[in-house]
């Protein structure tokens, strides 16, 4: 399930390899003997000229992501970041940064020569073309970005791939669930001490409490792998009190550690922190955004129930491709089978609470985005295992009551939905 990060390292690693690649390439290019040959001063001051015009380039990609990103979270949500994350806005940069050294270098290998190849200033005009290329697809996709339609299949289109790898056993309800890992405790919680020991049931050895000792940050990726092979080897169990997502504050408990006592360092070693919640292990997030562009478009501010509405046809979609799945992935087993680590997940009551309950709220002062929600909730409480329908009916049967109240003379009820 949990993987490593790696995007900040392909990142990097792009900019570096193209850094390299123009100065071999500036360093050999002039040394091709290729007939014609055109003068050498005209043709560095074009490269002089190419390369520093790259910066312009790198000045505008930073611009629009300045532009892109603040639109986003003015007119959506400020969680939204796909287009600063778009592989597209850091290929292009490293790309121009390529250019620019490749024009530098070759200008300068061929300021004492008379003549050189007019390969030269053929190569520099097709990398020129290709930044070029580069840069109008950075802008379709800086122009797709602030489109609620494009923005809100991003999100749908993530959440189907993490789910389709996440929840991969449909859902039994006649199979006898596990215990779930233990609630969070209260908030005041971390990765640096350890409490006391404790003694555990029988059998179970010592039981310490690794807590956050570092300032507020969001728990964003969890190595499982690492963890499992940790627990084997000290002969333990480790269970997560957070997720990927929640935010850790000085104090909160991370993890609780049976049978052994782990050096907080080890546990510090496979937990990735940052300053915001991301995609890659945090299933809940794509609920949060489509509710979350709900909320706004149903502020007194906005006033947009119809892209509320657009957002409820997405969370429909999530939460009837859950409806059938099982939920519950967070125990790890070693080799033997034997559960070495637990993360707790979220369940379907969690899914439904954050797609609907705020949004329900909100959709009291707009007909068009009540009847949504209440046509959201029937149409889910026909696909969805008996078991799972309980919090969908209390839900379905407010938001009949609520529009039933508010608006006697344009609501229909639904008896079909009772």
């Amino acid at each position: 399930m949990f993987q490593p990060p790696t995007r900040a390292m392909r990142r990097d690693l792009t900019q570096l390899i193209c850094a390299l690649g123009g100065l071999a390439l500036g360093l050999v290019a002039p040394m091709a003997d290729v007939k014609p040959l055109v003068e050498a001063a005209r043709v560095a001051t074009m490269l002089f000229t190419v390369g520093f015009g790259v910066i312009s380039l790198v000045s505008i990609i930073y611009s629009m992501l300045f532009l892109v990103v603040q639109f986003s979270a003015s007119t959506f949500t400020p969680r939204l970041a796909f287009f600063r994350d778009e592989p597209i806005v850091w290929r292009a940069f490293a790309f121009a940064v390529g250019v620019f050294v490749f024009c530098v270098v070759s200008g300068l290998a061929i300021g004492a020569r008379d003549q050189v190849s007019a390969l030269l200033p053929c190569v520099a005009m097709i990398l020129t073309l290709v930044a070029l290329a580069l840069m109008r697809s950075l802008q379709t996709k800086a122009f797709d970005s602030i489109q609620l339609a494009h923005s809100l299949t991003a999100i749908a289109t993530r959440a189907h791939r993490s789910y389709d790898g996440l929840y991969v056993r449909p859902y039994d309800p006649g199979r006898a669930a596990a215990a779930p890992p233990a609630p969070p405790p209260p908030p005041g919680a971390g990765l640096a001490e350890t409490g006391p020991a404790e003694t555990g049931p029988a059998g179970t050895g010592t039981r310490s409490t690794v807590r956050w000792s570092g300032p507020a940050t969001v728990i964003q990726q969890i190595d499982v792998p690492a963890l499992v092979a940790v627990a084997q080897r000290h002969d333990c169990t480790i269970d997560f009190r957070v997720t990927p997502g929640r935010t850790l504050s000085r104090g909160m408990a991370l993890a609780e550690v049976t049978g052994a006592e782990l050096p907080e360092e080890v546990l510090r070693e496979t937990v990735v922190t940052g300053v915001e919640r991301t995609f890659d292990q945090d299933p809940e997030l794509p609920f949060r955004l489509l509710a979350d562009i709900a909320l706004r478009a149903l502020s007194p501010a906005v006033n947009d129930p119809a892209t509320a509405v657009e957002s409820m046809d997405r969370l429909e979609d999530l939460l009837t491709r859950l409806a059938d799945r099982e939920l519950d992935f967070g125990r790890f087993p070693d080799g033997t089978g034997r559960v070495r680590v637990t993360v707790p997940v979220p369940d379907w009551e969690q899914y439904v609470r954050t797609a609907c309950d705020d949004i329900a709220v909100a959709a009291e002062a707009s007909p068009m985005a009540l009847r949504r929600l209440r046509d959201l909730l029937g149409r889910l409480l026909e696909r969805i295992p008996e078991a799972r329908r309980p919090v969908v009916r209390e839900r379905l049967a407010w938001a009949e009551r609520t529009g039933s109240a508010a608006y006697p003379l344009i609501w229909t009820p639904r008896e079909e939905y009772a």
